[in-house]
């Protein structure tokens, strides 16, 4: 599935402040960042507060963290989580508040939005979700991405229960991109009038 320099591997506690360090560098001018995150304040600050959020979502609930080293360390990473796969941990709670209350009210109220106009685009089917790939800027165009993706996939196809992988982008190039990994446009919604996002699903058969 990869070469030996773009070997994946499960990623743990210890990578923990590599992996936002990957996944702020590679989402620093994303447009769900930027949008939640506004113009106010340290931006890149905020960035790293909202990205530790995320992760550690993953983190407290269990799930994957996958990642590809490069002789500098860190240099790509994806994180997975099974929709409906339980309770939410109070350690998450505790940490969104925390989280909401360094980035700010507004911040808080767009990321709502993020979600509220995203929700209709659930996909029903048991299946496993790529909530972030980022590649660091000096490794793109090495496969890396690529290596993280088949290796989501392979998850996916040994999970009993899942039925294949969903993600969602908001940039419009990456939608060719995903349809030649076999990945079709199920839904879309507009985030105000700041950008589109559009969910994708691939089914293990592909």
């Amino acid at each position: 599935m990869t070469n030996e320099s773009n070997r994946v591997e499960t990623l743990g506690a210890d990578d923990v402040s590599a992996i936002v360090s990957v996944l702020s560098e590679a989402f620093s001018d994303y447009p769900v960042m930027t949008y939640i995150l506004g113009d106010e304040g340290d931006y890149a600050g905020r960035l790293e507060k909202l990205v530790t959020f995320f992760m550690m979502s993953r983190v407290l609930r269990g799930e994957v963290m996958l990642g590809v080293r490069s002789p500098d360390g860190l240099a790509a990473v994806g994180l997975v989580s099974y929709p409906g796969s339980g309770d939410e941990p109070a350690a998450l709670g505790a940490l969104r508040e925390l989280t909401w209350a360094t980035i700010g009210a507004d911040a808080r109220a767009r990321y709502e939005t993020f979600v509220e106009a995203t929700a209709p685009l659930g996909i029903t089917a048991p299946h496993i979700h790529l909530n972030m790939i980022g590649v660091r800027r000096a490794a793109r165009g090495q496969g890396l991405g690529r290596a993280v993706l088949e290796a989501v996939h392979a998850l996916s196809v040994a999970n009993e229960s899942s039925t294949g992988v969903s993600l969602s982008t908001e940039v419009e190039t990456n939608v060719a991109l995903y349809k030649s990994f076999g990945y079709e446009v199920v839904g879309s919604a507009e985030v105000g009038s700041a950008f589109t996002t559009r969910a994708m699903f691939r089914r293990d058969s592909q």
